[in-house]
This record gives C-alpha cells, structure tokens and sequence, in this order.
C-alpha cells in the first residue's frame, strides 16, 4: 500500500507544485466551505490515480487546493465511507496522501443525528472524543514507515484546536456544543433502540464517518480537529423519519456559522 501511496502523492505535488500545511474533510452538505478558499488547483478524484470515487448525494469529489485563512490547504469536497462498500484501506486513502503531501494538521466536518437530549437540530458540536464502531482501518499489516503498530488515542482530538475553536465561537456569538461522536457502518440511519444504546454507552452523536480518518491521522501523529452539525435527533419523543436530502438541507444552513469558525481557527494555527 505504501507505494500506492506515495504514487498518487507524486502525482498530486507534480500537477500541482502545493505544498499544503492543513488538510480538511468537508461532509454532508458542508462542501460550501470551498467558496472561502482562494482555489489555486481543482482535481476531480476519477483524474487522481488510486482514488476512490464518491457515490453519496452531496458529496462533490474534488480535491481542492489553495489559501484559506493564510494557510496552504487541500480541501477534500466529498469523502468516502465504508457503506458504499469500500474497504477501510480505501476510505482512509486520502488522509494518507495528505499527510505525504505535508499536512501538519487534519480538519474534519460531518452531519450527524444528535442523541443528548439536549441537542436540538442545526447546532454545531466539538468533537472531543469518537467511539468508533466501525472497522478499525488500522487492521492488517503495519506499514511502519508511517506508524506504530499501537498508536495512542488518548488524545485523539487536538485540545489546543479544541479550545481555539472554542474561544473563536464565543467571540463571535455562536453557541458550540462538545462532546462524543459514535461511527457506525450505515448506511441504515439508526433505530430507536439503536439511538439508546448510543446514549447508554457515552455518545452524544452518531454519524458514518469521521473516526476512520481522524484514527488513520493520528498514526501518522497528525493533530486533528472536528466539528458535527446536528441534522436530525435521535432522542426518545422527537425521533422522526428523515431522509438524506433533509440532512443536506439542515447541514446547508448550519454551514456558515461552521465555515467562520474553521476559517478563524485555521488563520491561528
């Protein structure tokens, strides 16, 4: 795998002569962010050797590079999940090149379904800690030229990003929540029962993705950052039927208030 990795790395940093000091994962809905970044280069993924393609409604398939916040970014418009049928090797694929490419830090978004009851629709909440039930991407041989065979999650996201992100939303007003992401497989969204058991075991949202990537940056010890935007909610009394196009509409609207703050925390890195 590595050499697939540092084939599609070359091929990137030889189209694109960018050196990128952040990376960032925009989900559901949140590709937006993109009009804020000076775009210096575009590269569709079916032109990126080895790249997965992303299937899923709302996820553009581009990555993107350019200046954001006075920062060297690549931006990735679209992500890939274990649901569409890749394999974890594939779905964490990108953060790899990223980080051949030379990110020092790992931004990440998502649309998740809220199951603290006191969540409601359209807030944005700090990732402090993932419960991932998906596989593990680090499963499999061990490249050791990129990791350690037992890499430390103790701190899985960045506390120095957490608390910026934190000071940046105060400053400007915007209420932020924190809390616990919980990754399952979907692509079914969760049964009533389902939301308890997250609840029970320390979750204050669920999503699809997100942990895979952040566990994949943190072999490579690259410090990570994430924020969700609550979709729908999964608490007792206000579960309703929702579907994929509501999520995007709701992760449309929370999108500016999660732009200012990504773009303000990436200008104090």
């Amino acid at each position: 795998m590595l050499q697939t990795i540092k084939e599609t790395a070359s091929f990137i940093s030889n189209k694109t002569k960018f050196n990128p000091e952040i990376g960032i994962i925009l989900g559901t809905g949140l590709g937006g962010l993109v009009s804020e970044i000076d775009i210096q280069h575009s590269i569709p993924y079916n032109e990126i050797p080895n790249f997965p393609v992303s299937t899923v409604e709302g996820h553009s398939g581009r990555l993107i590079f350019g200046t954001l916040g006075n920062k060297n970014v690549v931006a990735m418009q679209g992500r890939f999940h274990f649901y569409e049928g890749y394999s974890m090797e594939k779905v964490t694929f990108p953060v790899r090149v990223m980080n051949l490419l030379g990110i020092k830090n790992l931004i990440v978004s998502n649309a998740s379904g809220g199951v603290n009851p006191d969540y409601e629709v359209g807030d944005l909440m700090i990732i402090e800690d993932h419960i991932c039930l998906i596989p593990n991407p680090l499963i499999g041989e061990n490249i050791d030229e990129l990791g350690p065979r037992f890499p430390d999650m103790s701190e899985s996201y960045d506390k120095n990003l957490i608390k910026g992100a934190e000071d940046i939303a105060a400053e400007n007003n915007l209420p932020v929540k924190k809390g616990v992401y919980v990754a399952l497989t979907g692509p079914t969204l969760e049964t009533p029962a389902e939301y308890k058991y997250m609840r029970i075991i320390g979750g204050d949202t669920v999503g699809m993705s997100t942990a895979p990537e952040v566990i994949v940056a943190r072999h490579m010890n690259i410090p990570c950052f994430a924020m969700s935007v609550i979709t729908d909610l999964g608490v007792p009394g206000k579960i309703q039927k929702v579907t994929h196009e509501e999520i995007q509409k709701v992760s449309e609207v929370a999108e500016p208030k999660l732009s200012l703050i990504i773009k303000e925390l990436i200008s104090k890195i």
